[in-house]
């Protein structure tokens, strides 16, 4: 029936009061999680039983750890699925714990250390002045925006592009397999940190060359450096907000505007705009916050976006909207994870 939401889009609710108790305490205390999964990340647990399961007592000796806490630790841990405890007190690898592996082939250990950092939690625990005054809650704290903030430390910089390559790694070999980038022959990946996703282009088309932009800093740090790609890429310091590498046929916006705000984005856009010939294509990244009352990534990175940056999560049309008002029209949206759909865009007419 039109204008009705059909009851498959509701989450299931608890269906008693003993219930509703229990999950409203849960999710009161789930910062508890955050903490101890990254305290797991900091003693680099997973690296330890990478090679069988091991007690707690084991794992505490060979990292300098007090054991019971340790165990503590992991078998809370394990109720989310994180580690798994044996009949004989021993913990297990799980396939949630893998990605926690400073050498797994998709790690994300460093995104987990940076997540623990007092710049996001600091951040969080000031949610509630943001959503009060509209105001971003790491300004509130720190005095500056978060770019700056990081930028005038190195070592919380270097730690931040490297928990952000970790992410973008996870995600870019599934942009490259849901889009045809056979027609095209240059890219320019803007604001592309250390070029994972233009690395994953490369090596999926070998007929292509590009051009990674992004600040000095982080440039400096890329991994396009690799030997199949030799001689098919650039890597320039340059800034989104000023001018771009002109007459790509490719310009690819990977998890960059969720980042920044309305305002900010079209500035980007209208950057990328400029530097396009007519033929070429835009491709922007990003999570697409659906209707309904589920689960989301996309929800939960806005939130995270308003504590920390002065970004946001979009849905579909609010994309749309961003990009007609910078010159270009949608011509297709894909879908590759709640994490990242693939936003085509050619210049309108």
């Amino acid at each position: 029936m039109v204008g009705v939401r059909p009851e498959a889009t509701e989450v299931s609710q608890p269906s008693s009061t003993a219930q509703v108790t229990d999950e409203l305490l849960e999710l009161s205390l789930g910062y508890l999680y955050s903490a101890a999964l990254h305290s797991a990340a900091r003693f680099a647990l997973a690296d330890q039983l990478a090679a069988g399961p091991r007690t707690a007592d084991e794992l505490a000796e060979a990292a300098g750890l007090n054991g019971p806490h340790l165990y503590r630790l992991l078998r809370f841990l394990a109720t989310k699925g994180v580690f798994r405890e044996d009949d004989g007190g021993r913990f297990h690898l799980t396939p949630l714990a893998e990605p926690l592996r400073t050498d797994s082939e998709h790690s994300l250990r460093d995104y987990v250390l940076v997540r623990g950092e007092p710049v996001f939690w600091q951040s969080a625990a000031q949610l509630h002045e943001g959503v009060r005054t509209g105001t971003t809650a790491f300004e509130n704290v720190y005095g500056v925006p978060f770019y700056d903030h990081i930028a005038a430390d190195p070592d919380l910089s270097r730690a931040f592009n490297s928990s952000m390559a970790a992410f973008s790694e996870a995600l870019s070999n599934g942009v490259v397999e849901a889009f045809d980038f056979g027609g095209f022959t240059t890219a320019v990946d803007v604001g592309g940190g250390r070029g994972g996703l233009l690395r994953a282009v490369l090596r999926g088309n070998p007929h292509m060359t590009g051009t990674l932009v992004d600040l000095e800093s982080v440039v400096a740090d890329h991994v396009l450096d690799v030997p199949e790609l030799t001689g098919r890429w650039k890597a320039e310091a340059g800034d989104f907000f000023v001018s771009l590498p002109a007459g790509a046929d490719l310009y690819l916006l990977k998890h960059v505007l969720a980042s920044w705000p309305d305002e900010d984005c079209v500035r980007i856009l209208r950057t990328c705009r400029r530097a396009m010939p007519a033929h070429g294509r835009l491709l922007v990244v990003n999570a697409l916050i659906p209707a309904g009352n589920e689960p989301h990534a996309g929800k939960t990175g806005d939130v995270l976006m308003m504590t920390v940056l002065n970004g946001r999560g979009r849905t579909r049309a609010e994309y749309e909207t961003l990009l007609a008002a910078a010159g270009f029209a949608v011509t297709r949206v894909l879908d590759t994870s709640s994490h990242a759909s693939v936003v085509e865009a050619v210049v309108a007419p």
